[in-house]
C-alpha cells in the first residue's frame, strides 16, 4: 500500500488533522479541537486502504490513522494515530534479496460471467518498483508491490490508486493474455487517491473501459469486482452496491466525498481495479476496506466513477489536480446536541489553521468543549448553518459544499456565535500538498 505515506488523521472541509507522520502517536484528548464526525461512538472503525498483492511471505506494514466521517449522528470523536486501534494501513512489499465519457450506470440483464468476459481484457495487474529503507551494511534495497488498474481511454492510460504507485522508481503493466509493458506515471491526487499511467503499448492492444455514472447508482445494486488480489490475476468477485455516500480517508489526510460501499470481496492487491456494473461499465475504483482482521469483513470502498471522470480529466490536461480549501477543523452539532449547547444545528468551528482563508475572513475557532450525551462538542467558536444559503446541517454538507467549489471561488457562510448571526465571504485556497 503506502510506502511512507505522510499523511494525517481526516480532517474536514479541506482540512486533515492529527499528526504528519505515519510512526504510532498517542490517541488525541477527545476534549481537544481535533474532532471528527463518526456514526460510532464506542470506537473508531478500522478501516485499511488496499494493499498491493503478496508477492512472497515478506510483508511490510505502515500503520495510518484514517478515522472517517459518518452522516448525521453528531457523534464525534478525537482522532490521532494509535497503535492499538483506529485504522491501519497496509502495504506488502518485498525486496528483491527475499524474492472515456460517463455513461448511466444502468443493468443490462448481464450474467456475472458476462460482465467478466466483457471486463477482464480491460483490467491490469500494475507491478511497482521502489526504493526501500537503506540497509544498515550500505546501499539500499529494491521493493516490489503489486496493485491493480484498468484501461480509461484509447491513448493507452490506464487508472489506478495513488497509493498503489506512491514512490515508484518504475512501473509495469500486464494484461489479461499475459503481455507486460512498461508505463510511467502521468500524474496522481492524494486527495482522492487516484493516478494515471501512460502504458508504452502498440497502438490498439489495449481497450478501454466505459465510466458508467456512479450518481445513478442505487444500494443493492449488483456489481463486479475484477483485480489482482494477493498477485492472482484477473479474479472477480461479486456483491451489490451496500451503501452510497460514504466518505472515506485519502492517502494525504483529507476525506473522499460519495464513496460507494460494497459487499463484493476485495483484498490486498484489488486497490485500483474497476467496481463494474452490469452493463460492464466502470463505477467505481476499489480502494479501502473496513476490517478488523486486515482481510475482507463484506465492507469495501471504491472511489465513484464520476470523481475519476473529473479527477483523470484534470491530471490528464493539466498534470495535477486542484481542490478548493477552507482550512478549518469542523464538527457538527445535530439538533439533539443543539438544543443542550444552546447552540445552532450545523458545523461548529473547533480550530482555524494560521494563514489559510478561514483565518483571513475572521472566523472564530472554539474555545472550550461540553458533552453531551458522553460525547464531546467544541463551544465558544463558530458555527456555520448556511454555506451560499443552503442549509449546513453537519460537517458532511459544508465538506460537500466546499468540494463543489474551485480554488479562488467565492463561498458566502452564515455563522452564529453567541447568538449573534453574520454572514461571512470567503475565497478559498488552494489544498495544501
Amino acid at each position: 500500500m503506502t510506502e511512507n505515506p505522510d499523511t494525517q488523521s481526516a480532517g474536514t472541509a479541506g482540512e486533515p488533522e492529527g499528526p504528519t507522520h505515519s510512526d504510532p502517536a498517542p490517541a488525541a484528548d477527545p476534549a481537544t479541537p481535533e474532532l471528527r464526525e463518526t456514526d460510532e461512538t464506542d470506537e473508531t472503525p478500522r478501516r485499511r486502504r488496499l494493499a498491493p498483492g503478496r508477492r512472497t511471505a515478506a510483508v511490510g506494514a505502515v500503520a495510518l490513522a484514517a478515522a472517517i466521517a459518518g452522516g448525521g449522528t453528531g457523534a464525534i470523536v478525537a482522532t490521532g494515530l494509535d497503535s492499538g486501534g483506529g485504522t491501519t494501513v497496509i502495504r506488502e512489499t518485498v525486496s528483491d534479496s527475499e524474492a472515456g465519457s460517463a455513461v448511466p450506470a444502468s443493468s443490462s440483464g448481464a450474467s456475472v460471467s458476462d460482465v467478466y468476459r466483457a471486463a477482464s481484457p480491460s483490467v491490469v495487474q500494475i507491478e511497482v518498483t521502489m526504493q526501500g529503507e537503506a540497509n544498515p551494511l550500505g546501499g539500499g534495497q529494491t521493493q516490489q508491490a503489486l496493485g491493480s488498474g484498468f484501461v480509461y481511454d484509447g491513448s493507452n492510460h490506464v487508472v489506478t490508486n495513488q497509493h498503489v504507485v506512491d514512490s515508484a522508481t518504475s512501473v509495469r503493466v500486464t494484461t489479461s493474455d499475459g503481455s507486460t509493458y512498461d508505463a510511467r506515471v502521468v500524474g496522481t491526487d492524494p486527495s482522492t487517491d487516484l493516478a494515471v499511467l501512460e502504458v508504452d503499448a502498440p497502438a490498439g492492444a489495449l481497450k478501454p473501459l466505459d465510466l458508467g455514472d456512479s450518481g445513478s447508482l442505487a444500494v443493492g445494486d449488483q456489481v463486479v469486482a475484477i483485480g489482482s488480489p494477493f498477485g492472482l490475476q484477473t479474479t472477480l468477485t461479486s456483491g451489490v452496491v451496500s451503501a452510497l455516500d460514504r466518505r472515506i480517508t485519502a492517502p494525504d489526510g483529507f476525506s473522499i466525498g460519495d464513496a460507494i460501499q460494497t459487499d463484493a470481496a476485495i483484498n490486498h492487491g484489488n486497490s485500483g481495479g474497476p467496481l463494474l456494473n452490469m452493463s460492464s461499465q466502470v463505477v467505481g475504483v476499489n480502494s479501502q476496506i473496513e476490517s478488523d482482521s486486515g482481510g475482507n469483513d463484506g465492507v469495501g470502498f471504491a472511489i465513484p466513477s464520476n470523481t475519476v471522470k473529473s479527477v483523470v480529466s484534470s491530471i490528464l490536461e493539466n498534470g495535477s489536480v486542484e481542490h478548493a480549501y477552507l482550512g478549518v477543523s469542523l464538527a457538527t452539532i445535530s439538533q439533539e446536541a443543539a438544543a443542550q449547547l444552546d447552540e445552532p444545528a450545523g458545523a461548529a468551528v473547533a480550530e482555524v489553521k494560521s494563514g489559510t482563508p478561514a483565518a483571513d475572513a475572521g472566523l472564530k475557532a472554539a474555545t472550550g468543549s461540553q458533552t453531551v450525551a458522553g460525547q464531546p462538542f467544541p463551544t465558544g467558536g463558530d458555527v456555520i448553518t448556511k454555506a451560499d444559503g443552503k442549509t449546513i446541517a453537519s460537517s458532511d454538507d459544508l465538506q460537500a459544499a466546499i468540494e463543489a467549489k474551485k480554488p479562488g471561488d467565492t463561498i458566502t457562510l452564515t455563522v452564529s456565535n453567541g447568538g449573534q448571526t453574520r454572514t461571512v465571504d470567503v475565497t478559498l485556497g488552494n489544498r495544501p500538498a
